[in-house]
């Protein structure tokens, strides 16, 4: 009895010990289709990591000289007349930089220099020759170069044009030649005279991750059959007067490795470990003011030179440009968007600094035995303990091998990845939890066959795995809601035949319908022509502000789609062009069943529901399409929205800040919103302080730029408002804030 038990279990463990050997293989063989996402999964634990713990900033004497708006408002466009960035490099220079790097490649001749003008404006002889024979910008610049410690910075390509840089630094190869550093076939270097002028050399480009996201900083790289240096290892090699850069490979450093990796770079007095391909991994630190010094304080003098030495004397220096419409921006785990100069510094300061991530070589063969090791072991003893001390157990091994993984990165720098094992253990679970709730799922199955035609696939689910939600009661969750109605819609009922105005809702809310649920709401009714949404019940949405806010902007760009499909079918089935309000909202709601002991509604009530509707009914009068309330607007700082109005609506005794909400992050990041954005935030400041005549200034102003986002009507309201209350100015302790006359 106890052998064929034996026998049994080993059986029942059979399925679950194939799935984790399965993911062994995928470890070692992994497949291109799933690759990319699993190391995302690998990726995002470590971004996690640094989130967690970043980098603790060290004063390592790197600084960034920035480019930035306020720099352009005061000297000029860019590009600029290559005098001013000789002006720059000298003061540096006399302030005693260490190293002068720049991230911005000069590659182009300057325009603005007085024998290029000779030839392209229309002077006379004299006037030409006399311009012909000023200086080249160009060569003052290089002449700056020359006495100045200045890397410039190349562009790495893959066009076939084959431009190579010579590098100034030499490389010494310690073991084999480098078999696996990145290859570029092309080259966009600086001006041969500045070329030839600066100490050092060394390419800006900076690889992404499958996920765009700047995690390893490429150090060396090849252009063509030459092995050329990262802006930041020349500028570190220049600062410290180091003639050649030594690359260990592991045939040559006595670490384990393979005959062409690249294990770490010397340069002068410190020892860089490196990926197998010459890259750094990234360990950033949380923005720090202090590393970043405005370019206009040293150009214009506002950095006495006493206060410019102590920035820059003996310090490494990088030049970047961060000024709206030249910023090189790149995501990194602390940040969506930094500034490419920033991964360079950073780069700079952990060699300096000696605090380094490190990938080990035997980090892989201790995942494989982990997943190995933990898989098996939970895919026999789940048929021996059941599913819920199984899943314990599996839990308590995932966070085990979660927990070593930090315990690696905070006391050892190690990047180890909990991943595989992870899935391994979930594989194994998954498959043997399968295998032993068969017959419960197909029960589960005959409660979904029987009511998806009457509830939400969500509602379903959830009733089938608790049958007690079936109960009255409620809970209070933060909830965003979208209320959408169809413009003038009794006019088009008008119109049509009753079965006409039904087959015309159908193929309304059907596509409707759809969109939203693929934005992950949930549908809580129709009301003739009205849509009634929510998110973040039954299921949590974290990102439900965001996924209400898309699935808004959706609807209005399938709507438009709609309609050019449906008019041109010309079969009168569509009502002429159908447009839709809509009024999102968010804040406390009460969600649950809802309704009678015998009938029930899953639903939601509070406050934010009953001014989502209101707004939709507003956005008419606002002529937008999509109007919003102040708690969903605070959630959505990086999209496209603005406010309109202070407004107390029908049947609420708060007024609410109301906002338009007009594109997403995309047009919320454009040139052209953030400026229509400020000078309509001008037009709102003057408005509420009474000054009415520099606010019908303002508005008038603003009035083209307003139509180009749909916002004609609001110019003409707020332009009647000004008007009425500078002829007839409001009593004292007026607000600003507009009584809704109807809902």
């Amino acid at each position: 009895m106890v052998e064929r038990r034996g026998k049994a279990d080993r059986r029942a463990a059979l399925p679950g010990v194939i799935a984790v050997l399965l993911v062994a293989l995928l470890a070692l063989f992994p497949l291109p289709l799933i690759a990319p996402a699993l190391e995302r999964m690998s990726f995002a634990i470590f971004d996690n990591f640094q989130r967690i713990e970043p980098r603790e900033y060290e004063d390592a004497g790197v600084r960034v000289v920035d480019i930035d708006e306020e720099t352009i408002r005061r000297l000029g466009q860019w590009p600029w007349p290559r005098t001013d960035i000789a002006a720059l490099t000298d003061k540096l220079t006399a302030a005693g930089a260490a190293v002068i790097a720049y991230d911005v490649v000069l590659s182009e001749p300057d325009r603005t220099s007085p024998p290029r003008l000779a030839k392209r404006l229309a002077l006379d002889p004299q006037a030409r020759a006399t311009l012909a024979r000023l200086p080249d910008n160009d060569e003052l610049l290089a002449k700056s170069f020359a006495q100045s410690p200045v890397v410039t910075g190349f562009f790495l390509t893959h066009d076939q044009y084959g431009r190579t840089v010579e590098p100034k630094a030499g490389f010494a190869i310690s073991g084999g030649e480098p078999t696996h550093l990145a290859e570029f076939s092309d080259a966009i270097p600086p001006l041969p005279g500045l070329q030839a002028a600066a100490t050092g050399n060394g390419f800006v480009s900076i690889a992404t991750d499958s996920d765009a996201i700047v995690r390893r900083a490429p150090l060396i790289a090849h252009n063509g059959a030459a092995i050329v240096p990262s802006l930041s290892l020349e500028a570190l090699r220049v600062a410290q007067g180091a003639g050649a850069v030594i690359v260990k490979t592991g045939d040559g450093s006595g670490e384990i490795g393979g005959a062409g990796d690249v294990v770490s770079l010397k340069v002068g007095q410190f020892e860089v470990p490196t990926t197998r391909s010459g890259d750094l991994w990234m360990r950033y630190t949380a923005p720090v003011p202090g590393r970043v010094i405005p370019a206009w304080k040293i150009l214009t003098g506002a950095l006495s030179p006493e206060q410019l030495k102590n920035d820059v004397d003996g310090r490494i220096i990088f030049v970047g440009a961060g000024a709206i419409g030249l910023r090189d921006l790149v995501a990194t785990p602390l940040q969506d968007r930094e500034l490419g100069v920033m991964v360079h510094v950073q780069a700079a300061e952990q060699m300096i600094l000696g605090h380094f991530l490190i990938r080990p070589d035997w980090a892989p063969g201790l995942e494989i035995a982990l997943l190995l090791i933990l898989g098996i072991g939970i895919a026999v003893l789940v048929p021996r303990i059941g599913a819920v001390k199984g899943a314990a157990v599996g839990a308590g091994a995932i966070l085990l091998t979660g927990a070593g993984s930090w315990y690696a990165y905070t006391a050892h720098q190690f990047l180890l990845d909990p991943t595989w094992p992870a899935l391994a253990v979930a594989a194994a679970y998954l498959v043997q939890t399968i295998l032993t709730f068969y017959r419960e799922e197909r029960q589960r199955a005959y409660i979904h066959h029987a009511f998806d035609r009457y509830l939400s696939p969500e509602l379903v689910k959830r009733i089938a795995d608790d049958p007690a939600l079936l109960e009255l009661g409620g809970t209070e969750r933060d909830m965003s809601v979208l209320f959408a109605d169809i413009r003038s819609f009794s006019r088009i009922s008008e119109r049509l035949a009753p079965n006409e105005v039904i087959a015309f809702l159908v193929r309304f809310l059907t596509p409707m319908t759809d969109l939203l649920l693929g934005y992950k709401a949930t549908i809580d009714k129709y009301i003739g022509d009205a849509i009634l949404a929510f998110w973040n019940a039954p299921l949590d949405d974290p990102d439900h502000h965001v996924n209400a806010a898309r699935a808004a902007l959706a609807m209005q760009e399938r709507l438009k789609a709609l309609n050019e499909e449906m008019i041109g079918r010309g079969d009168g089935t569509w009502p002429g062009e159908v447009k839709i309000g809509i009024g999102l909202n968010s804040g406390p709601c009460c969600v649950g069943n809802i309704g009678s002991e015998r009938r029930l509604s899953y639903s939601l009530i509070g406050d934010p529901v009953n001014l989502a509707s209101r707004l939709e009914g507003l956005s008419k009068y606002y002529g937008v399409s999509i109007l919003m309330g102040d708690a969903l607007a605070k959630n959505l700082s990086e999209f496209a929205t603005l406010p309109i109005d202070r407004v107390r609506v029908v049947g609420r005794d708060a007024a609410e800040t109301v906002h338009v909400l007009l594109g997403d992050v995309a047009m919320g990041a454009s040139y052209g919103f953030m400026s229509f954005e400020k000078a309509h935030l001008a037009v709102i400041e003057a408005y509420y302080t009474q000054k009415w005549a520099l606010a019908a200034e303002l508005n008038d102003a603003n009035e083209q730029a307003a139509a180009t986002f749909g916002l004609t009507k609001l110019v003409m309201l707020y332009r009647d408002r000004i008007a009425a209350f500078a002829a007839n100015p409001p009593s004292a302790g007026w607000d600003g804030i507009y009584e809704a006359s109807s809902k």
